[in-house]
């Protein structure tokens, strides 16, 4: 008998479920998945344990904050731990699923974007984990509606980077994609201008007024913006810089973006 399938709908239903892991951040660590289970405003999906953790003390706070909050527990090997974990040197037996209902594909910020000339900034590039967690931080805290980061390149989410966003990444914007340059060009295409920030850029952010969307683009902390993404922006921005400083930390220069459009 043969069995006939509704395609379109497979296809549905499998964008539905990519949305709503992609919404998921997986954290580790048992103190970081402890204050994560503490607070109830960080929507917690699934706790992952390893079945080789010893019973008691932080264990058992974690496990029991779980119960009350009605988070699924599942239990792996040590192994299949890390690779939920994606760190099994440094996870210490236990990962969560957190929901955070902010983050979103790239696909679904152009289906729907903002209203009015809004902003963005991009990273390519920046390793430094506490670096990306003060910048998620002052995106977060700022007007800017977000940041887009790329699926490589960058630090990975981990305990540091939690700890230098003060918590905001659960309900920061962050927009991803898989490849930043490609990302550039589809947000070109729908009327934004990209920027790249450089110290050697031909321009001022003092003389800047765009009259468009816009997204400012950072580099890597030591090479700057990577020649690939910087050939895919129309503008080349510098910070005037007094007193022979030749630049700023790559999160200071963060900040001053992100509330740029409020001072």
């Amino acid at each position: 008998m043969t069995q006939h399938y509704n395609a379109p709908a497979q296809r549905g239903e499998y964008l539905e479920r990519k949305r709503f892991f992609d919404k998921m951040l997986t954290i580790y660590g048992r103190k970081p998945v402890l204050e994560a289970l503490e607070d109830h405003n960080i929507p917690c999906y699934r706790l992952h344990l390893a079945e080789s953790n010893q019973t008691g003390g932080i264990i058992a706070q974690i496990m029991k904050l779980a119960e009350v909050r009605g988070v699924e527990i599942r239990f792996h090997s040590r192994q299949a731990l890390s690779r939920i974990s994606r760190n099994g040197k440094q996870d210490q037996g236990v990962a969560a699923d957190l929901a955070c209902p902010n983050h979103l594909l790239l696909e679904d910020f152009l289906t729907k974007p903002p209203a009015g000339n809004y902003s963005l900034i991009a990273l390519d590039g920046i390793t430094n984990p506490q670096n990306l967690g003060m910048i998620i931080r002052s995106v977060t805290a700022s007007p800017c509606h977000g940041l887009l980061l790329p699926a490589q390149g960058i630090a990975a989410i981990s305990p540091l980077v939690i700890k230098a966003s003060a918590g905001t990444l659960f309900k920061s914007r962050l927009i991803h994609c898989d490849n930043l340059a490609e990302a550039l060009e589809a947000l070109k295409q729908r009327g934004v201008t990209c920027c790249a920030l450089s110290s050697h850029g031909e321009n001022t952010l003092t003389d800047f007024r765009p009259k468009t969307p816009v997204i400012y683009v950072l580099g890597n902390e030591t090479e700057g913006v990577s020649k690939t993404v910087n050939d895919c922006c129309t503008a080349h921005l510098r910070i005037p810089m007094h007193n022979g400083v030749e630049s700023l930390n790559v999160a200071v220069t963060a900040a001053l973006l992100a509330f740029r459009e409020s001072c």
